[in-house]
């Protein structure tokens, strides 16, 4: 099998407004034409603003929103209209880990029957089954079986966002969409949950797209990075190539945001102007052109396509002219 995930032309569009009978009602296009295959076994990242359609694009892709367009392909099969029966038996395959651990918790279930529930809904295990392998899946975490009787109140952020993936594991998936798993956790307990994130890769064969902001945790984590602006992927690549040599220029400019933690080293920041533009009503052409400092008049003329660059590298601009400053440089 050449890719566990194919996305094409991916759309998720949401009606907004509009008066009676839906007239004059317009789209925020959360998704608008996105592509991209993520290989057995391989972290692929999701990057980018708040509103570039990162969550949305990991929902979508687990059939949690209903596209609005364009294919999804999972193990080789295209589940993008199949029935909510039809979908059911590959629920066991593909699992998500949410951002909050705690709002994603029911907050009056014991851990065991939080874990167990995925088991509870497919059916077909004893009692006794399940908590045999609620007690395997927590230890596989990091937890202790005493936390089995505990309620989510009871337990810290990270032990809570261990309860999550556990839940998320214990059907045994081979995909698994991982949406901002970190960024409501201190920063002491991120890399903790980053690693085990890594090691169960590892150990159980897993393959995840790994939805995130924070760009020290992608570089760490990635296997490759897909960067989106406005419901478009802009630029792909593996994470190696993409912090070395950016093609896009948004790519520059949020690398160069991230801090850096070596204070000998120096790079220019990029300030981008003004917000992202509305999905409502997106500038035509190249999205991004309206606060790109490279942008050309052709730029407005059409939506560039992402082409390949490089090896495996892919980018959505039509400047080849341009060089821009790699994620980091020394004076």
């Amino acid at each position: 099998m050449s890719a566990i995930l194919e996305v094409e032309n991916l759309r998720k569009w949401f009606p907004v407004g509009g008066g009676l009978f839906g007239r004059g009602q317009k789209q925020v296009k959360a998704l608008d034409g996105v592509s991209f295959t993520v290989k057995p076994g391989e972290i692929l990242s999701v990057v980018g603003e708040s509103g570039s359609g990162k969550t949305t694009l990991g929902r979508t892709v687990l059939r949690l929103a209903e596209p609005t367009g364009g294919a999804i392909r999972f193990e080789g099969q295209d589940i993008t209209t199949l029935s909510r029966r039809a979908l059911r038996p590959l629920r066991r395959r593909m699992q998500l880990v949410f951002q909050d651990p705690f709002a994603s918790l029911n907050p009056r279930m014991s851990v065991e029957r939080i874990v167990a529930a995925p088991l509870i809904i497919q059916g077909g295990i004893s009692r006794a089954g399940r908590q045999e392998r609620v007690a395997e899946m927590l230890q596989l975490v990091g937890l202790q079986p005493h936390h089995a009787e505990r309620h989510p109140h009871e337990l810290s952020g990270g032990q809570r966002q261990r309860v999550g993936i556990a839940r998320a594991l214990i059907m045994n998936p081979s995909f698994l969409v991982a949406d901002e798993p970190v960024s409501a956790l201190d920063v002491s307990i991120q890399a903790q949950v980053v690693n085990l994130l890594l090691e169960l890769k590892e150990r159980l064969g897993l393959t995840i797209l790994f939805i995130a902001h924070d760009l020290a945790v992608v570089g760490h984590i990635s296997d490759r990075i897909a960067v989106m602006y406005l419901g478009r992927v802009v630029e792909l690549a593996e994470a190696g190539t993409l912090f070395r040599d950016p093609r896009h220029p948004y790519t520059e400019a949020l690398f160069s945001a991230a801090p850096i933690p070596d204070p000998t080293l120096r790079r220019e920041r990029v300030i981008l102007q003004g917000d992202i533009p509305s999905p409502i009503d997106p500038p035509s052409g190249c999205a991004f052109r309206t606060r790109c400092r490279h942008a050309l008049p052709a730029c407005a003329a059409a939506v560039p396509p992402l082409r390949e660059v490089g090896p495996g590298h892919f980018s959505a601009c039509i400047r080849d002219d341009i060089t821009l400053q790699a994620s980091v440089s020394t004076p």
